[in-house]
């Protein structure tokens, strides 16, 4: 595993080559992270892992700052699966003269997480982007955990960049049923239990959720009774039917923001 920090002497290591698999990270890397991974050794010529806390897209300084970074282990993880490069770009690297101010996305970004993140999703789809000048893979891949982001990215790409493939990956979990996120290493004991309640909770009745949209009050309640502070947005969402072009088939999802304290969680289920 090559280890670079220069955009340009990336540039030089992967010149002409093909099909080149990119999962794009801000480290923290857990077994979601290694899904995505795993995936584009296999289907990939050349896989690309960079890490980079893009602080354009968070909306408050103390979460940039809170959020984990841990690079040694990131780094031991990533040896294990032998990847062929991790990029380590610094923000001059990505922002040579900041962030675009004229990025328009599809109306989509203005509901569930992006109504409460404003400008969020326009710095993801600027900085994945910047990767995709930068690296020029054939396929990024993404997981299905964060599927706004996903759908976003989708619908900005495609018509720009058509012969790049977004892969979309499924939500690992943890044995408790946590999705995998980087922001769970800031949990304590007591809020891994009621994540895991929350995951529960919604599981064992989706079925009802589905079935009558009157039922997600019940189902809120029960969720703030077990030590939640506050629920953004809990909602079914048909992921098929959100931006077009249309597919046929429904793909119910339930869509969930939350906070243990201070920590924003979400999850679809």
């Amino acid at each position: 595993m090559k280890i670079i920090k220069s955009k340009n002497k990336l540039q030089k290591v992967i010149n002409n080559e093909k099909k080149i698999g990119f999962v794009p990270t801000m480290g923290g890397i857990h077994l979601g992270h290694l899904s995505l991974v795993k995936r584009s050794i296999k289907e990939c010529n050349k896989t690309i892992v960079s890490i980079f806390v893009n602080k354009s897209q968070f909306n408050k300084i103390n979460d940039f700052n809170k959020y984990p970074r841990n690079l040694k282990k990131d780094i031991k993880w990533l040896k294990k699966l032998k990847i062929d490069i991790l990029y380590l770009p610094s923000e001059k690297d990505i922002y040579p003269k900041g962030p675009k101010k004229n990025i328009k996305l599809h109306s989509f970004a203005k509901t569930l997480c992006g109504k409460y993140r404003p400008g969020h999703f326009k710095a993801v789809v600027d900085v994945v982007e910047r990767f995709i000048k930068i690296i020029k893979p054939s396929r990024i891949y993404f997981g299905e955990k964060d599927i706004q982001q996903l759908k976003l990215v989708e619908n900005y790409i495609y018509p720009i960049y058509k012969d790049i493939n977004v892969v979309e990956c499924k939500t690992i979990r943890e044995k408790n049923g946590i999705a995998y996120s980087s922001r769970n290493l800031l949990l304590n004991k007591k809020q891994i239990k009621i994540a895991s309640k929350v995951y529960k909770i919604i599981k064992i009745n989706k079925k009802k959720i589905l079935v009558s949209s009157k039922f997600l009050k019940i189902v809120k309640n029960k969720i703030l009774s077990i030590g939640v502070k506050k629920i953004e947005y809990l909602k079914v969402v048909n992921i098929n039917k959100v931006i077009k072009p249309f597919k046929k088939k429904e793909r119910n999802k339930i869509l969930l923001s939350y906070y243990l304290e201070q920590i924003r969680l979400i999850d679809n289920i």
